[in-house]
């Protein structure tokens, strides 16, 4: 989505608000390769937060997918245990691989369940909380953080990834269809995101004014920081399959909105034997903006 939308698959996909309609071990490796392209976005947001958080005991990764985030905050912070979080049993699987892989699994655990609710099964309050597009997915976004907030110890830091801008990645004008496609696109996933919400079952229309709410939730000293992802053209082989990978996970979640026109431009941007694909033109790039907002848990 953009803004807190999820129209990118490595994020929709530890957050969707229905586990059951996607077949998670199938998409594991694409979700994992996509988390991996935002490697560099991620390892900064985690060094700002290592300027607030020292070394913390219990780190919680609340809507951890495959786990690449997970395994990040392990290397970032190698005196904590961390535990992923997920709806997904078969997502939570390659995190516990790739913990392995990267000889951590010693101080990495999982915890499968919905959230806020699984959350109570932890055996310690965390030092960090991290839900990185997780908490939109849920109705009752205010009681979601409450929640949340329960769950940190004193002094515990809750960081919430939500916001930022919508993604580039075509020039305005590509030389097919009418130009301003991704302003087009950005408006009809708005209208999406709206109807997502409002289905979520518990729904509360809620402005989406992060630090108050944090401090709603009876935290202090919010900060928050926008994180950029600044891929230029040509993009590796990885940045084109996300790419094309959005494209399609947008095509199949929207068919109403778009004129025919635009419908005809995104089909021929998805098909591989078409030159103006993004799967060939020289001109796709990756441009994104995330944004992380934190609050402190009184000692």
């Amino acid at each position: 989505m953009t803004h807190e939308h999820d129209h990118h698959p490595e994020h929709g996909h530890r957050h969707h608000h229905d586990h059951t309609d996607l077949d998670w071990a199938a998409l594991g490796p694409m979700l994992e390769s996509s988390a991996e392209l935002f490697a560099p976005l991620y390892e900064r947001a985690l060094a700002w937060l290592g300027q607030e958080v020292t070394e913390p005991g219990l780190i919680v990764d609340a809507g951890s997918g495959p786990g690449v985030v997970s395994c990040l905050f392990a290397e970032a912070f190698p005196g904590a245990r961390i535990v992923a979080v997920d709806g997904s049993e078969p997502l939570l699987e390659r995190a516990r691989a790739r913990a392995e892989r990267q000889g951590v699994a010693d101080r990495f655990g999982t915890l499968t369940g919905e959230l806020p609710g699984v959350l109570d099964e932890l055996d310690y309050p965390a030092d960090l909380l991290w839900a990185s597009r997780s908490l939109h997915h849920l109705g009752d976004q205010r009681a979601a953080l409450a929640a949340f907030a329960a769950r940190l110890a004193p002094g515990g830091t809750l960081a919430l990834m939500e916001g930022g801008l919508p993604p580039r990645f075509l020039p305005r004008d590509i030389g097919i269809g009418r130009p301003g496609l991704q302003a087009r696109i950005d408006a009809v996933e708005a209208e999406w995101f709206t109807r997502m919400r409002t289905e979520l079952p518990g729904h509360v229309a809620e402005t989406e004014d992060w630090p108050a709410l944090l401090a709603a939730a009876g935290l202090k000293h919010t900060r928050t920081h926008t994180f950029l992802l600044d891929l230029p053209a040509p993009v590796s082989d990885r940045a084109r399959a996300y790419v094309a990978a959005a494209l399609s996970h947008l095509r199949e979640r929207i068919t109403d909105g778009f004129d025919p026109e635009d419908l005809a431009t995104i089909d021929r941007l998805l098909d591989p034997d078409d030159e103006a694909s993004v799967h060939h033109r020289p001109d796709v790039f990756v441009l994104e903006a995330h944004t992380v907002h934190t609050a402190v848990r009184a000692v």
